[in-house]
């Protein structure tokens, strides 16, 4: 019989093979961003709440995907075990205090989550771009998977966050004893030299929802 943690983690699976979250996933669908969060998969007396077939039927054709598709995904064991749980920031909230540690890991609880294939560092999370400051390579919308884990380079795509707060998504040109030298990826929008000691932290750019 089909379970209702079935259908909603047929959901999950699908939102993650095509690196969105389950409100970016609704939000290309043409629905309500909040129709597929957790917070809505039971009504407030505990009553479990079905995805409509609807919507459902909307999120296949925005992602292309067959009925056949779907149903595979339903399963306990559908690729499960090469898949891990990110959560989601906001753009706009990545830049309040309070929602990363000092070693720039995320804080706190109650996040939505996206399913994303195993990157080998439990402490990634996402960001879902806000703006045109990174126009063209992520755009209003797009989601980027960050990795404090990951190696940085010369030229790889960062997020930087400052002592201040500030948090922007730039390309690495330099760093060295004394100051981050960042190009911006819209060249509308300045290049920055941020002293090393205003850096709060900074990780590594490994994947974008493009």
């Amino acid at each position: 019989m089909l379970k209702h943690a079935d259908i909603w983690r047929a959901i999950d699976r699908l939102a993650a093979q095509h690196g969105l979250s389950a409100s970016g996933l609704a939000r290309r669908a043409g629905l309500d961003p909040t129709t597929f969060n957790k917070s809505k998969r039971t009504t407030g007396d505990g009553k479990l709440r079905w995805p409509s077939t609807e919507s459902v039927s909307k999120v296949l054709e925005a992602t292309g995907a067959s009925l056949s598709e779907f149903v595979s995904l339903v399963g306990e064991s559908a690729g499960a075990g090469s898949l891990q749980r990110v959560p989601v920031i906001g753009y706009a909230q990545a830049g309040n205090a309070g929602f990363f540690d000092d070693a720039g890991f995320p804080s706190g609880i109650g996040w939505d989550e996206l399913l994303f294939p195993s990157i080998g560092d439990p402490h990634a999370y996402a960001l879902e771009i806000a703006g045109d400051s990174m126009d063209p390579v992520y755009r209003d919308g797009d989601t980027i998977i960050v990795s404090p884990a990951a190696q940085i380079r010369r030229n790889d795509r960062v997020v930087v966050r400052t002592k201040g707060g500030e948090v922007m998504a730039k390309q690495l040109v330099r760093e060295t004893a004394t100051k981050v030298e960042l190009m911006s990826i819209n060249r509308a929008h300045p290049d920055r030299s941020i002293p090393r000691a205003d850096v709060a932290w900074m990780a590594r750019i490994v994947w974008a929802s493009q």
